[in-house]
C-alpha cells in the first residue's frame, strides 16, 4: 500500500512540474493530490464484515457489479437480487444498494460482497431498535403453524402467537396468510433468533388513539362518521373511532323499518347524529333520520282533508290498518270506515299487506303525528240509493248472516242486512230462538216489511211469504162449527187445543166436561184428538173458544154468552206467556 502510495506521489509531482513549465499554476495540481489522498486513505479503512452502500454498475449472468468506492468493483451472486417466486431480478444499473464487505480482492481482483448477509444484519439491527424504542414493524403472513403465524420481517422471520393475532379472537388463522400487518415486537433473542410478535397491541394502540380523539369530537348534535359494527333487530351499533354508538331502529329513518338488516351491512361508512351522550356510562344514541327533514313538517299542506290518497297497507291490527303514503308518514284506517256495512269484519278480510288503496284524508294531528284515512268514503254509500232498489213489500232473496236471541240479520246484497225479527218468521209456530228454523248461511227469501235508509236499517219478514193462517181460520169458521183438535197442553183453567198448523184454541175447564171438573189433565190427555165446538172467535185479538161438552148440543146463545164473559179466557199473549212459563219449568227439571 505505500509504495503505491509512494508512486501516486511521485506521479502527481512530475505532472505539476510539466504544468509550471507550461505557464500554468500549481494550485490544481496541490488538490488532485489531496483528492487523491483522501480516497485512498478511505479505501484503506475498509474492513470484512463491514456494511456499506454502493451503486449498480453491471447486472451479468455471473452477477451483479458494484461500485462501493473501493479501487476495485464489488461483485454479489446474481441469485442474491432474485425474487425466489419468479426469478426476476431485483435491481438495475445505479440503483443504491447496501452490501456487506466479504473480501476485499480475490484472486479476479473483484471485491465479495453480499447483499443477503446485508439485509440479514441489517434487519436485525431494525428489529432491535422497534423492539427497544416500541416502534412498528410491517411483516407479511407467510404461514400457519402451531400456535399462531409465522411471519416475515424483512429476511427474519418472527413468531406472532393466535391470541396476539386481533382484539377479537380468530376462528381462521389461514385466512391470514399473505396478509401485510403491522406488529409490535413483544420479545427479541438475537443469539437464538427468538421473536415474538403482537399485532393485536398495535390495534389496540389504534383503537385509543381514534378513542381519544373521538372523545375530544363527540358532544350532542355533532355529526360524526361511522363504520356499522353489528346489526341487531332493535337497532345498529356504529363504531364512531374507539366508541360504539346506538342507531336504534326508530332513529334509522322517518318510515317504518322491519329490518335494519334491509337498510345496512356490516361495514358500511355513514354520517350519524349524536342524539345523546352519557359521558359516565360512556353510552351514545346516534340518529341517521334526523339528517334528513321531518316529512310531518308539511304533512298538513301536502294532504289537506278531503284530498284522494293512495298508498301501501304495512300494518294490519284488529282495529284497523295503517297505510303508508310516502317514507314516514303513515295513516290509519279504522275498522268503522273501511266499508259502509254495519258488519263487523277483522281488517285482515278487507284489505292485505302490501296492497296499494285509494283513501280520502278525514283528520291529521300533526302534534301526535296521527292521519286518519277513510276507505269507504272512496266509494258511495249502498244506503243512499237502497230505496232506489228496494220498496216495502217487494220479495228479496239473501244469505243468513248472524243469529241472535232477537231475530236474525240477511244479506240481501253486499254491505246491506236486513232483521228477520223472531216474530216475524212463522205465523203459527212458537219460535224462542232463530236458529230453531234458521242456519247461518242459510239462502232465504223474505218480503221487506220497512225500509229507513237515514238508520241504515231493513225490516225483512218470512212469515210474510205465506198467507196468515189465523185471517184464513177466521174467514172459514163461524161460532157453533164443530171442529176436530188435538190436545196439547194443560193450564189450570183449561186445555189449549191445536185446530189446524199453528192455531190453538182454548177449551175453559168449565167446558170439558158436564161434570164438574177440579183438573184439566184429570178429564183429558194430551195428545187426544176430540170434537169441539167453536163458542168464541175473536179475530182482532186471535182468541178461539172451545167446549167439548156442548158437542152434540143445540147451541144455546145464554152459554155461548156466559163463555165470552169468563175471564179466564186466555188471548194470544197469554197464551205465549204460558208457553213461557211451561218452557222454564222443563228446563228447569232437565237441570
Amino acid at each position: 500500500m505505500t509504495n503505491n502510495l509512494n508512486q501516486a506521489g511521485t506521479e502527481m509531482a512530475e505532472k505539476d512540474y510539466s504544468q509550471d513549465v507550461a505557464g500554468k499554476t500549481p494550485q490544481n495540481s496541490v488538490e488532485d493530490f489531496g483528492a487523491l489522498l483522501e480516497n485512498f486513505e478511505a479505501q484503506s479503512t475498509l474492513t470484512p464484515g463491514e456494511i456499506v452502500n454502493g451503486r449498480v454498475i453491471k447486472v451479468s449472468d455471473r452477477g451483479v457489479i458494484i461500485d462501493i468506492g473501493f479501487k476495485s468493483e464489488g461483485i454479489v451472486p446474481i441469485e442474491e437480487f432474485m425474487d425466489s417466486t419468479d426469478g426476476k431480478v431485483l435491481v438495475q444499473p445505479n440503483d443504491e444498494v447496501a452490501v456487506m464487505i466479504k473480501q476485499l480482492e480475490n484472486s479476479e481482483g473483484y471485491v465479495e460482497l453480499s447483499r443477503a448477509e446485508a439485509v440479514h444484519l441489517q434487519c436485525w439491527e431494525l428489529i432491535e431498535k422497534a423492539y427497544n424504542t416500541k416502534e412498528n414493524l410491517k411483516g407479511r403472513v407467510l404461514e400457519r403453524i402451531k400456535g399462531g403465524l409465522k411471519i416475515d420481517l424483512g429476511g427474519i422471520t418472527g413468531f406472532l402467537p393466535g391470541s396476539q393475532v386481533d382484539i377479537k379472537p380468530v376462528r381462521n388463522l389461514d385466512a391470514w396468510k399473505g396478509r401485510e400487518i403491522p406488529v409490535k415486537v413483544l420479545k427479541v433473542n438475537r443469539r437464538r433468533s427468538n421473536i415474538v410478535l403482537s399485532h393485536k397491541v398495535v390495534l389496540e394502540e389504534e383503537v385509543s388513539q381514534r378513542k381519544n380523539s373521538t372523545l375530544e369530537m363527540i358532544d350532542e348534535g355533532v355529526i360524526l362518521e361511522g363504520k356499522v359494527k353489528n346489526i341487531t333487530d332493535y337497532g345498529v351499533f356504529i363504531d364512531l373511532g374507539g366508541i360504539d354508538g346506538l342507531l336504534h331502529v326508530t332513529d334509522i329513518c322517518w318510515g317504518r323499518v322491519q329490518n335494519p338488516n334491509d337498510m345496512f351491512k356490516v361495514d358500511d361508512a355513514l354520517q350519524v347524529k349524536v342524539l345523546k351522550y352519557d359521558r359516565e356510562k360512556g353510552r351514545v344514541s346516534l340518529g341517521y333520520k334526523q339528517l334528513f327533514p321531518d316529512p310531518w313538517d308539511t304533512v298538513e299542506e301536502r294532504y289537506p282533508i278531503g284530498l284522494r290518497v293512495r298508498g301501501k297497507v304495512v300494518s294490519i291490527i284488529d282495529y284497523g290498518a295503517f297505510v303508508e303514503l310516502e317514507e314516514g308518514v303513515e295513516g290509519l284506517v279504522h275498522i268503522s270506515e273501511m266499508t259502509w256495512s254495519k258488519r263487523t269484519k277483522h281488517p285482515a278480510k278487507i284489505v292485505s299487506i302490501g296492497q296499494l288503496i285509494d283513501a280520502v284524508v278525514l283528520n291529521i294531528d300533526t302534534k301526535e303525528k296521527r292521519i286518519s284515512l277513510g276507505l269507504k268514503q272512496v266509494l258511495s254509500n249502498p244506503w243512499d240509493s237502497i230505496a232506489e232498489r228496494y220498496q216495502v213489500g217487494s220479495k228479496v232473496h239473501g244469505k243468513v248472516r248472524n243469529l241472535t236471541d232477537f231475530g236474525a240479520f240477511v244479506e240481501i246484497e253486499d254491505g246491506i242486512d236486513g232483521l228477520v225479527h223472531v216474530s216475524d218468521i212463522s205465523w203459527t209456530k212458537r219460535i224462542k230462538h232463530p236458529s230453531e228454523v234458521l242456519k247461518k248461511g242459510q239462502q232465504v227469501e223474505a218480503i221487506i216489511t220497512a225500509l229507513e235508509p237515514d238508520k241504515s236499517r231493513i225490516s225483512l219478514s218470512i212469515k210474510d211469504l205465506e198467507p196468515n193462517a189465523w185471517d184464513k181460520f177466521f174467514q172459514t169458521h163461524k161460532v157453533g162449527d164443530v171442529v176436530k183438535g188435538k190436545v196439547v197442553r194443560f193450564a189450570n183453567f183449561g186445555a189449549f187445543v191445536e185446530l189446524a198448523g199453528g192455531i190453538e184454541g182454548l177449551c175453559h175447564i168449565s167446558e170439558l166436561s158436564d161434570q164438574r171438573v177440579e183438573k184439566a189433565d184429570s178429564a183429558f190427555q194430551v195428545g187426544q184428538e176430540l170434537s169441539f165446538k167453536i163458542l168464541k172467535l175473536d179475530e182482532a185479538q186471535k182468541k178461539i173458544g172451545l167446549s167439548a161438552r156442548s158437542v152434540g148440543k143445540e147451541l144455546d146463545p145464554e152459554d155461548v154468552n156466559t163463555y165470552q164473559n169468563q175471564e179466564s179466557v186466555a188471548s194470544l199473549g197469554e197464551i205465549a206467556q204460558f208457553s213461557s212459563l211451561a218452557a222454564s219449568s222443563d228446563d228447569g227439571q232437565e237441570q
